[in-house]
Order: structure tokens, then sequence, then C-alpha cells
């Protein structure tokens, strides 16, 4: 893959990344339920500078478990969640796969909150799997932390 694209539903927003994902994981937190509309996200992490976006893209800010500010940038327009940022991790952004034009170019990785996924939400069970956000997050899991 040589980065990716992707928009909202209505067309209003369309951002690009340059760059292939460092990560992609599915996040079962109820900040992410309840902003998906279903029983997870699926996120993207890329490098900041490698991601435009063309379009007004209006931003939701909430502290999840950590204390760490999320902002969620979604459309105004047609209320698309698009991609998210972390303030404890600056430097990168979160695009949700499921705006993505070809969706099917990202493998998930991992999942985290596990023990908020409810019951009727099915993961792969060979992906490790977190039951709450590992310490030193989601890229230091992958890294090499063993699953909780």
């Amino acid at each position: 893959m040589a980065g990716f694209t992707g928009s909202c539903l209505c067309g209003a927003v369309r951002f690009k990344s340059t760059a292939d994902p460092q990560l992609v994981g599915h996040c079962h937190c109820v900040d992410c339920r309840k902003s998906s509309g279903t029983g997870h996200c699926t996120h993207l992490v890329v490098p900041e500078a490698a991601f435009s976006v063309t379009g007004k893209v209006t931003f939701h800010d909430r502290a999840a478990d950590s204390g760490n500010i999320v902002s969620r940038g979604f459309c105004g327009t047609c209320g698309s969640p698009i991609y998210s940022k972390n303030s404890g991790m600056p430097g990168a952004v979160f695009p949700r796969a499921s705006v993505l034009d070809e969706p099917g170019i990202v493998k998930p990785q991992m999942i985290v909150y596990a023990s908020r996924a409810p019951s009727w939400d099915h993961m792969d069970p060979a992906l490790p799997s977190f039951a709450i956000m590992p310490e030193g997050g989601p890229q230091q899991a992958v890294a090499g932390s063993q699953p909780g």
C-alpha cells in the first residue's frame, strides 16, 4: 500500500494519507462505541505530517480514561466520523477505517478495551486483545508487550 484516501458519506470532507498506517486497531471503549453507532471503532494510526484534509471538519473534545483529550473530527454536514487526535500522542492522527475509500486495504493488529465489548460484537480471536488500553499505548503493545 502507498497511502490511502477516504471521505465522509456526503463527500464534503475528503482526506489523504501519503503514509501507510503505522498501526490498525479495534477499540471498544464507550466513547468509540457511542461515536461509531456500533460495538467498536477501527482506527488507523498515521503521522499527522502525512495526512491532509479538504472540507470542514467539526471537532468534539472529551477526556479519555487516561486524562488525555481526544478530539474527534466529523463532517458537520452528514455527521460521518472522519478522524481523531489524542493529546497524549502528538504528531499522530487516527482516521476511521469505516470512511476509507478502500476499507479492505487495512489489517487490524490488535483490540483494546476488550473488557467493554458488547457480547454481540465478535472480533478475530487471533488478534492480541487487551482488557483496557495497554500501558505505553497501542503502539507499545504491538511493539512487544504481551496481551493481558
